[in-house]
């Protein structure tokens, strides 16, 4: 039987199939694409969403949160606690009992009433029994301390000079008067004083001061008027504030820091320009000093520390690696500002930012240890003890910076940045009295925060720069304990008749 021949494939046929299978093949590869396409902006959602994430903790943890950065390890599920008992089905049933005996020292459940101090005024009120006591003979009495509150009042001072005509009629003889800080103003020092102490120390703004006046002693000022008494207390201390800079810069060892301060401005778009305070903290000298700049570029501290010789100790902020190597400067870093990153990165990166925060408290404790001891021992102690420990960090963080840390995570900015400020860092283990970081002067930043959440802005740039003067001014007063309302009172009452030579005087300094 004959096998019926296969009709051939004719070319046409063929070349319609290669035709087909190109335009299957060209739809595959666009198909890859727009997956590949996809892939990328689901990748880029992804990350976009975890840095939402994470903005949303830190949120989260700034508003309801404990603002200490001390890091506690969190102890192992694995890992058996000595203190701790875990409950089993067999701790449920009633245990055996066991009797014991011991001494229990015998402690108080309170602390007591705390003792009133023996400064205060004393007023004496005796209360003598209803009964009759006469022929009764006193054996003793019970004295009972309570306090009261006077509140302060408005005094009227009536200054009278008498008026005396010469004998021979060619004139008149009269008392001088007293100088006053503002000579045609009807305040005082103590009440310019007060005004301006309860507005910087207590953030008290002048307006609800306006509503206290009126409301205590029935006398209304305006609110004009006490913006031009503080405007004039500010143009009779800015000498003393131009001094107070010299001092600082003086020093040999400054913390710097900047804190944003919005102020109103018509030429802005918005009404409301961004201010920044920068911050100079000396703490050889024990001295504050705000400066006041429109901006946070490098304008303000270049010309402020353009004459300046010493130490110089930031943040990892780029303005200030401008003074790196400048003739003059040494310039160290903040352990606080990388520990703070590890910190940040604990909920994405958890053993890792640990591992590094353990390394950091271990630091921090031995530093503690040290801290009361003279410059020469403190210095030795740190080579003997901090020394070690930082070189511990390093080869940590040597370790790390081997491995893929990524780009864009929290951990990979905390590993970059401690990478970049070490140099800084381990600089401050050069000088005996260089702190580890900056936290002395976060705190003299601190009143500045508090203060704007009560007048939310400064008025001008003019009142920016006044505030910067009294910032400078009470920060420095309660770095060295004074009574910031008793020094700016004696200032007040010294300064109209102090040469420019003598009011480094007048500074809020501990005198020694």
């Amino acid at each position: 039987m004959e096998l019926e021949a296969t009709p051939a494939f004719s070319e046409a046929a063929f070349q319609a199939l290669q035709a087909s299978f190109a335009q299957l093949q060209k739809s595959h590869i666009e198909v890859l694409e727009q997956h590949r396409s996809l892939l990328k902006e689901h990748n880029a959602a992804l990350r976009q969403l975890l840095d939402a994430q994470r903005e949303l903790a830190q949120l989260k943890k700034m508003i309801f949160g404990s603002k200490r950065e001390r890091f506690t390890a969190e102890a192992d599920p694995q890992q058996l606690s000595l203190f701790e008992t875990p409950l089993t089905e067999a701790s449920s049933t009633e245990p055996a009992k066991q009797h014991i005996e011991y001494d229990r020292k015998v402690t108080k459940s309170h602390p007591g009433r705390t003792e009133l101090p023996e400064h205060l005024p004393v007023v004496e009120v005796v209360i003598e029994p209803e009964a009759d006591t006469t022929g009764m003979k006193r054996i003793g009495e019970e004295i009972t301390e309570t306090l009261e509150y006077t509140p302060a009042s408005l005094v009227k001072k009536r200054t009278i000079r008498p008026k005396y005509a010469k004998r021979d009629g060619e004139g008149v003889v009269i008392g001088k008067l007293p100088s006053r800080p503002l000579p045609k103003a009807i305040a005082e020092a103590s009440l310019l004083a007060h005004i301006t102490v309860s507005k910087f120390v207590d953030h008290l703004p002048f307006h609800r001061q306006i509503q206290q006046f009126k409301r205590d002693y029935q006398w209304e000022v305006s609110d004009s008027t006490i913006n031009e008494w503080f405007v004039a207390v500010c143009t009779l201390l800015h000498p003393l504030y131009e001094k107070h800079r010299e001092v600082v810069l003086k020093s040999g060892y400054l913390q710097v820091d900047e804190s944003p301060i919005k102020v109103l401005d018509q030429d802005h778009d918005k009404g409301i320009h961004q201010g920044y305070q920068w911050v100079y903290y000396a703490p050889r000298a024990n001295l504050v000093y705000f400066n006041y700049r429109k901006g946070r570029g490098q304008h303000g501290p270049k010309e402020i520390l353009a004459d300046y010789q010493g130490i110089l100790q930031t943040d990892g902020w780029q303005v200030y690696d401008k003074f790196e190597g400048l003739p003059g400067i040494v310039l160290t870093g903040c352990l606080a500002h990388a520990r703070r990153y590890f910190n940040e990165a604990r909920e994405t990166h958890t053993k890792k930012s640990e591992e590094a925060l353990a390394l950091f408290r271990d630091i921090y404790l031995k530093e503690r240890e040290g801290r009361e001891l003279p410059a020469q021992e403190r210095e030795a102690w740190r080579d003997a003890h901090v020394r070690p420990l930082f070189n511990d960090l390093r080869t940590w963080l040597d370790e790390e910076l081997k491995t893929d840390i990524g780009a864009k995570s929290p951990y990979a900015k905390a590993v970059t940045y401690l990478s970049k400020q070490w140099p800084k860092l381990i600089r401050t283990l050069d000088y005996a009295d260089v702190e580890l970081d900056n936290n002395l002067i976060e705190n003299k930043i601190r009143p500045l925060a508090l203060g704007r959440k009560n007048y939310l802005f400064a008025g001008s740039h003019a009142a920016a720069e006044r505030i910067a003067m009294m910032y400078s001014f009470f920060g420095s007063c309660k770095a060295n304990d004074i009574n910031p309302y008793e020094w700016l009172k004696d200032t007040l009452e010294r300064i109209p008749e102090t040469k420019v030579t003598d009011l480094e005087r007048l500074l809020p300094m501990r005198k020694v």
